[in-house]
């Protein structure tokens, strides 16, 4: 029942990212207007970090109250890998992963209904500008960085929760700047399917190949490299002996 519970959860916080997501851009250029900065790049990069902050505090508190649930299976898969999510296991993944794509898929699906005319150019998701081999490079090394930045922010770094979740702001908006010519980029695997789905490929060797198993084996790499720079304690003292 608990994992029927979780599955659940991770569909619903899944679908509500990505409904979320294309707002960012809308409420960025929307405040840039009003303060008449719309043309200074640093402005922008600010107000996204801020608003990209925010969301994701709701949906951390918003994730909890839900029981823990997650709306990227690739930071899912990071702290199992790194040993930091005990009640996760294969197979609750197993069974939650495909929960979250059907999440992504409403999602997508429901955002598609309601978006203003004149902003759906904004509902893009994930596309491979490259070939694919390339693309599985891109996709694996930035959800690699993104989950090692996520492990090293989270477990040491400041202890403010707020300058750690905007310190993954600025992270993930630097991601998205580079990967932005290469694959999208996604590093979020539900949200890529949700994307796909909804725009008619997601039966392609492309989806599966750069945006579902790029992202997890990067994550599962930044784990373990993550464990063996910042090994546990013990780890460490058994070395040093």
């Amino acid at each position: 029942m608990g994992l029927i519970k979780s599955a659940i959860g991770d569909a619903v916080l899944t679908s509500m990212w990505v409904f979320s997501m294309p707002f960012l851009g809308i409420i960025t250029t929307t405040i840039a207007k009003y303060f008449n900065v719309q043309t200074l790049p640093i402005a922008l990069v600010l107000i996204s970090t801020i608003t990209i902050t925010i969301m994701i505090i709701i949906f951390g508190l918003v994730g909890n109250i839900l029981g823990g649930a997650s709306f990227n299976p690739s930071t899912t898969v990071a702290f199992y890998a790194a040993g930091l999510s005990p009640t996760t296991s294969l197979m609750s993944m197993a069974v939650r992963f495909p929960a979250s794509a059907a999440g992504a898929v409403a999602g997508a699906k429901a955002i598609g209904q309601v978006m203003p005319e004149k902003f759906k150019f904004m509902l893009k998701g994930p596309s491979l500008k490259v070939d694919l081999h390339t693309g599985f490079l891109v996709e694996g090394a930035l959800t690699f960085l993104l989950s090692f930045n996520l492990l090293l922010i989270m477990l040491k770094g400041p202890k403010n929760m707020l300058v750690k979740i905007y310190l993954l702001s600025v992270s993930t908006i630097g991601l998205v700047f580079v990967g932005s010519k290469f694959t999208g980029p996604s590093m979020n695997p539900a949200n890529a399917f949700g994307w796909a789905y909804v725009k008619d490929w997601h039966n392609e060797w492309e989806l599966y190949y750069v945006y579902l198993a790029a992202p997890l084996i990067g994550a599962t790499l930044a784990a373990k490299v993550f464990g063996l720079v910042f090994p546990p304690p013990q780890a460490a003292k058994e070395k040093a002996a």
